[in-house]
């Protein structure tokens, strides 16, 4: 399993727009409220210069210094409204690529998922979207704001002194110089920060999902080894980021003392032979330290940009996965609505290209209502029928029918509306155990959940839990045993009443008195629907309408279990070998 590849596609800035194209206006807001703070600050300055002429010619400051002060109170309260504007805008945007990302997710194909880590698809939807908010609120804006408010500075400081603004301009042109060339650095070295976060959730979501397993043979400290070497592998290119973005910012510090000093040597200078006065230059000195704020902005913009530019990429990369086309759900059957049939023509299946084949011309039909078996060795390509079924998978030729429409045919919501599917491994979800059984139902009435948790001999388990139905169950059913998650699966599935019941080894953890009653249970549901069972106990499949033999991904014989006991010999030795009852 790999996670995913880089491709080509947009420029991340037209990425960037799409995604804040529906905050426009109150990002607009934000930025005019920030520019309403920058221009209010630019008039400080010259509210000091009249305070000093005032203060050389002894006439009264009163007036000055209530101005001063309005200037300020309207400056701090204007800049907080902006930011608050712009903070609330930027976690918008993040909600936005949130729940894009997340409901992608949730349409993603199953071959997408099988060759992604899902640890670096939960870093992509919780940590590079995060890195979007700081490219709303500081990269756009800033560069925005910022632009404006260093280019009204400038005009500012040309108006008060066009020599001393030469100066300054001279020294600031140097140090963009030196930005232009660290910001591919930031660029790249944020890119490779956040695939290393990738890669680290990546190699936690591996130990996490397999822990029992680790303890059980002893691997904690080769596991906390991979985990300290992913962990110190992100923390290499963070601070490879954060060294580069350091320089940045410290370019722009030192060019502002450069200039002052520089400004304050020709200004005194210019002051000794009368060219200007003192209250000239301390307003233009003010306005050098002016110039600190939008260069920072700018600055923090361009490193912003060049972090969350990546992490749009990352993000970008996750939404070119091969989903599944949206489609509205589709209610499920009725009580009392007409079973499916279903039907293999050649089909032929891998799972990836890669692979070799699992299905070879694979033919076989079985009727609306009953029980069908299908047994086989192990890798026979049971459980790949239920996959296909599902359209978990398409075949690479051949066609599936249900109802006599091919598969394709289908919309997806609507097919799978029509069928119950009990996975071989039974998942259960972290939540409640009331959770996991309305899982495909969620308006089943509480009647019909009693009656299906007796039929499902789950009425002992409710009896049991301090809470009943509305107990916690843990982390994938990890406070139920292997057979009471396999019955709340075999529940699930029958709540949803399909048309079309799959019960991939569902019975496998079963004690003898309980699999025996569920098995009764199914006989009695395959008398209104379609039912298809992978078993490995005779007792099951004797019960069958019809057996489906396979081997080596094939369909070598179809019967009942007495027709197949005389004419196929794996089937006989499966029956005699590898079933766990005699009898039938």
């Amino acid at each position: 399993m790999n996670v995913i590849t880089e491709e080509t596609g947009p420029p991340p800035w037209r990425l960037l727009l799409e995604y804040i194209r529906p905050h426009r206006w109150a990002l607009l807001g934000g930025a005019v409220l920030s520019l309403l703070t920058g221009a209010t600050g630019l008039l400080l300055p010259l509210a000091a210069r009249g305070l000093m002429n005032d203060l050389s010619h002894e006439r009264a400051i009163a007036g000055a210094l209530l101005a001063m002060s309005a200037l300020v109170i309207v400056n701090a309260a204007v800049g907080a409204l902006g930011s608050y504007v712009l903070r609330r805008t930027a976690e918008s945007v993040v909600l936005g690529a949130r729940r894009a990302l997340s409901s992608y997710l949730l349409r993603l194909r199953i071959t997408a998922v099988d060759r992604t880590e899902p640890g670096d698809l939960m870093a992509r939807i919780t940590s590079d979207t995060t890195l979007l908010r700081a490219v709303a609120s500081e990269s756009l804006v800033g560069l925005a704001t910022g632009g404006l408010t260093l280019v009204a500075t400038i005009v500012m400081m040309g108006l008060v002194d066009a020599m001393l603004l030469g100066v300054t301009l001279a020294v600031i042109a140097g140090a963009g110089v030196v930005i232009a060339l660290i910001a591919p650095h930031i660029n790249r070295a944020s890119k490779q920060a956040q695939q290393a976060v990738g890669l680290m959730g990546a190699a936690l979501e591996r130990v996490l999902g397999a822990l029992r397993t680790i303890k059980a043979s002893g691997a904690e400290h080769r596991e906390e080894r991979a985990l300290h070497e992913a962990a110190e592998e992100s923390w290499r290119q963070s601070v490879r980021a954060a060294k580069w973005s350091a320089a940045a910012g410290n370019t722009v510090g030192l060019a502002i003392q450069i200039a002052f000093i520089t400004v304050l040597a020709v200004g005194g200078a210019r002051v000794a032979t009368g060219a200007v006065d003192i209250g000239t230059l301390v307003a233009f000195l003010l306005y050098v330290f002016f110039l600190i704020p939008p260069l920072q902005q700018i600055i923090g913009a361009v490193t912003q940009y060049q972090t969350g530019a990546a992490a749009v990429l990352r993000i970008q990369e996750a939404l070119r996965l091969p989903a599944e086309p949206p489609a509205r759900a589709a209610p499920l059957p009725s009580p009392g609505t007409r079973p499916a049939a279903v039907a293999f023509h050649d089909v032929r299946f891998r799972y990836a290209d890669d692979l070799p084949p699992v299905h070879h011309d694979v033919t076989f039909s079985v009727p609306a209502r009953g029980m069908t078996a299908f047994v086989g060795p192990s890798g026979a390509g049971k459980t790949t029928v239920f996959s296909l079924i599902e359209r978990f998978y398409d075949p690479e030729s051949g066609t599936i029918t249900v109802d006599g429409r091919d598969l394709a045919d289908w919309e997806l919501p609507a097919l799978r509306a029509a069928i119950g599917y009990v996975e071989q491994d039974a998942p259960v979800l972290s939540g409640s155990l009331r959770d996991n059984l309305l899982l495909g139902n969620p308006e089943v009435d509480d009647d019909e959940v009693a009656r299906v948790v007796k039929t499902t001999r789950l009425d002992g388990l409710v009896a049991r839990l301090p809470d009943g139905l509305d107990t916690l169950v843990g982390h994938r059913g990890t406070k139920l045993s292997g057979g009471e998650r396999q019955r709340v699966a075999i529940a699930r599935a029958l709540l949803r009443r399909p048309r079309l019941l799959l019960l991939d080894e569902a019975t496998s953890q079963l004690d003898a008195v309980n699999e025996a009653a569920l098995r009764d249970t199914v006989a009695d549901v395959a008398r209104t629907t379609t039912v298809l069972v992978v078993a490995h106990r005779l007792s099951t499949v004797t019960m069958a309408d019809r057996i489906v033999v396979m081997d080596a991904g094939r369909v070598r014989a179809v019967g009942t279990h007495r027709e197949l006991v005389g004419a196929d010999p794996l089937y006989a030795e499966l029956a005699a070998t590898q079933f766990l009852t005699a009898g039938g």
